[in-house]
């Protein structure tokens, strides 16, 4: 009785069964949406008829109309359907900025993915291109961490649990947690009692997960996402020195190979001060108050203005160096942050580690600014 991913089956003619009931995707995409509009009313104290409903850059146009017709069941007049990278865009925009800017929008949610080349001109949000993958997102990642669990099991114990739903329920939950954890630490431990019995006796699931295995295991689906980059820039007949800025919207894209990849390929760093789960809602929101005749106030966040990181033995300059600089907070992140990341010791039996803090960009940590050290005792 739970449903996943209903966005990737909008459109279509699929039948959704929940129990002894069968749904087609408008229906339950329609139950969301006034499960949401119960919570605005809520909130507002009033009643709410209207709404503006994003969708991906690259749905198509039997989609857009399943959508439209999810909002009417749901009771709402759909005023506008707009795409959720203009929604983005409207998050990201500058109203004082005059300036032509070229923004390349790289949308990784839990279902769907898609690129667009937003142009912002004089108040004007212009999809340039779109391209994408609707079947590609953070929910196929959660399996590919299921699919990493279910071989331990076999493989330690073998066990196969494939078949128990409700085993594998548990598995798919524990398995979203740990792809989240591995956004900001380098390993996650994930453990489920009691998965299965065997010889009489409860099976246990324990095993740990590192952020490089996580990421050798998406590395097929994150290079999709890159050619899709490179499809929507000749799209736009754009080069990547063209573009000005990168935003990541979707959850996915907390994962930090992404940004690593985008900022190897356009040598900026993407923006992601503004929640990636947020920023197309808030876009809505904004388009929303436009369509009611309201002004609306910029979004002001608290972001580091720099890269914070530590030194370590390394490579800078294609010449090895006791002070490369690690990057761990990256420049305009969000405040408050977090980041774990883990270091090896020089030698056998090391008993203290010096730790330098600096704050800037480049990638030798001497000319960066030092703001403090500390002695660590192993």
């Amino acid at each position: 009785r739970t449903i996943f991913s209903i966005k990737r089956r909008m459109g279509t003619d699929a039948i959704v069964r929940l129990g002894d009931d069968t749904f087609s995707a408008q229906e339950i995409s329609a139950f969301i949406l006034k499960a949401l509009k119960q919570r605005a009313e809520r909130h507002l104290n009033q009643a709410v008829g209207k709404a503006v409903i994003t969708v991906p850059a690259y749905f198509t146009d039997a989609q857009r109309q399943a959508t439209r017709e999810a909002g009417q069941i749901a009771g709402l007049e759909v005023v506008r359907i707009i795409n959720e990278p203009t929604a983005a865009a409207l998050t990201y925009h500058q109203h004082d900025d005059n300036q032509t800017r070229h923004l390349l929008v790289y949308d990784l949610g839990g279902g769907t993915f898609d690129v667009s080349i937003v142009k912002i001109e004089s108040g004007v949000v212009e999809v340039l291109a779109s391209t994408g993958n609707n079947q590609l997102g953070g929910d196929d990642f959660d399996r590919k961490i299921v699919d990493e669990l279910l071989a331990h099991l076999k493989r330690k114990h073998g066990l196969d649990v494939s078949a128990d739903f409700r085993v594998m329920a548990r598995m798919l939950r524990a398995a979203e947690a740990a792809k989240c954890t591995l956004s900001s630490a380098p390993y996650t431990r994930i453990e489920e009692d009691h998965v299965g019995e065997k010889d009489g006796r409860g099976v246990h699931l324990s095993m740990e997960l590192s952020r490089d295995r996580f990421e050798t295991l998406i590395e097929d689906d994150l290079s999709l996402t890159m050619q899709a980059v490179t499809q929507a820039l000749k799209d736009a007949g754009m080069m990547p020195g063209a573009i000005d800025q990168i935003i990541l919207v979707g959850g996915s894209t907390r994962i930090p190979r992404i940004s690593a990849l985008l900022e190897e390929k356009f040598r900026i760093t993407p923006h992601g001060e503004i929640d990636p789960d947020l920023c197309v809602a808030m876009g809505a929101g904004i388009q929303a108050a436009r369509e009611m005749g309201m002004d609306n106030a910029a979004v002001l966040v608290d972001i580091t203005p720099y890269s914070f990181g530590t030194s370590a033995v390394g490579i800078v300059n294609g010449e090895p160096s006791l002070n490369q600089f690690v990057p761990l907070i990256r420049r305009n992140t969000k405040l408050p942050a977090t980041r774990t990341e883990a270091f090896c010791t020089m030698v056998d039996d090391q008993e203290l580690v010096e730790v330098n803090v600096y704050q800037g960009e480049e990638p030798d940590a001497m000319d960066n600014v030092r703001i403090g050290n500390y002695l660590f005792y192993l």
